[in-house]
């Protein structure tokens, strides 16, 4: 059995992947044994085979590529690499717009993980590209952070909600760490189902932490003693409709988790917010229109997905 199966994937961003591939292996030592299993998510041809050809000069056997037809979205993105791992103790989720930039992270967080019993996930320091620290750690996605405000939270009960802009030096229990890198407990992760594919985009790692947490008791520590660099947003282009993805999933999320009260209580609150935002601003009436709709996965951008012909 393996320590780690590291899996990436990749979006019409070959030239990141490669990048952060290569700074893995650069940076990880025979301390661990691990593979690294690579999904292209419906790139355009031309980008899979730019990542395919990339891969092929790094020529380490340790690399695996897939290759799917369609834009599954992050969550079923990284399910599909999980279908193709080997027996390993702990997944990596790794974004492709990142870079290690110390040595053995994998190795650290394995051992953390070992020596923390109730720990089913943890995730090292972000760091921007310009070497500025980025919060590397949240709360879970509730109806109360939604409404009452991380700042307010993290006054009314630091314990509960670690503040988030504080610099931490020891590992740290929180709601959730970001999924641009997440090393979890694979008999876990299995155990829960992983991933929820239902979402397409935003809010999968608080939904597992939240899954871990409930049914098997398992906490995610973030893990501030090793650090990497993510080049945020490189591979998800910011825009109108990906706004509207995040609230949709956000909704989906309350719904299942805190029910349908919390969730009409959300909805309304995001209908009424964008319906006077859009008085000043297209933008927000898009967003209105979409939440007065229903706020349904319906309208996700997985439904406007197609097929690449190869």
């Amino acid at each position: 059995m393996l320590d780690i199966s590291c899996v990436y994937v990749n979006y019409n961003s070959a030239s990141y992947t490669s990048s952060a591939i290569k700074s893995l292996l650069e940076k990880t030592t025979n301390s661990v044994t691990y593979e690294i299993v690579v999904v292209d998510n419906g790139s355009r041809y031309e980008d899979y085979e730019m990542l395919k050809n990339s891969l092929d000069l790094l020529k380490s056997d340790k690399i695996r590529l897939y290759r799917s037809r369609v834009n599954t979205g992050f969550g079923a993105g990284n399910m599909l690499g999980v279908n193709f791992t080997s027996p390993s103790k702990y997944y990596a989720f790794i974004n492709n717009d990142t870079v290690f930039t110390q040595e053995n992270t994998l190795h650290d967080l394995k051992v953390f993980m070992e020596s923390t019993p109730d720990a089913g996930i943890c995730g090292p320091q972000m760091m921007s590209e310009h070497g500025d620290r980025i919060s590397s750690l949240d709360h879970l996605a509730t109806p109360a952070r939604q409404l009452l405000k991380r700042d307010f939270l993290e006054w009314l009960n630091v314990s509960k909600y670690p503040k988030r802009k504080k610099i931490y030096t020891e590992p740290v229990a929180c709601g959730y760490v970001p999924g641009s890198f997440m090393l979890v407990k694979a008999s876990s992760f299995d155990a829960v189902g992983g991933f929820d594919t239902a979402l397409f985009l935003y809010y999968e790692e608080s939904d597992l932490s939240t899954r871990l947490l409930k049914r098997l008791g398992e906490k995610t520590y973030h893990y501030p003693s090793q650090q990497y660099i993510h080049y945020q947003g490189k591979s998800t282009e910011k825009n109108v409709n990906i706004k509207i993805e995040q609230k949709l999933s956000l909704l989906y999320l309350t719904k299942k988790h805190h029910g349908r009260l919390a969730y009409c209580l959300l909805l309304n609150f995001y209908t009424i917010k964008f319906f006077i935002g859009g008085i000043f601003s297209a933008k927000k009436r898009k967003m209105f229109i979409a939440l007065f709709k229903g706020g349904s996965l319906d309208q996700s951008l997985r439904c406007k997905q197609v097929i690449q012909k190869r």
